[in-house]
């Protein structure tokens, strides 16, 4: 059986913690920031968890 391919996209976007859950970077931070507000930018900082049903589809794309 030959070894499972990583998906090189998916590898970029999401990293699993240590405990198995699916961490990614939220969007909307990258320009026009101005009309955004400070918490709202604030909170975009923080990565996100993603949630468990959309976190067996990942991690089929990420065989470590």
């Amino acid at each position: 059986m030959s070894k499972l391919k990583t998906k090189k996209s998916v590898s970029k976007r999401f990293s699993l913690t240590a405990s198995g859950k699916v961490k990614f970077k939220r969007q909307g931070l990258r320009h026009i920031l101005t009309k955004k507000s400070t918490k709202r930018k604030r909170n975009l900082r923080s990565a996100g968890i993603l949630h468990p049903s959309e976190q067996k589809r990942i991690t089929s794309l990420l065989p470590k």
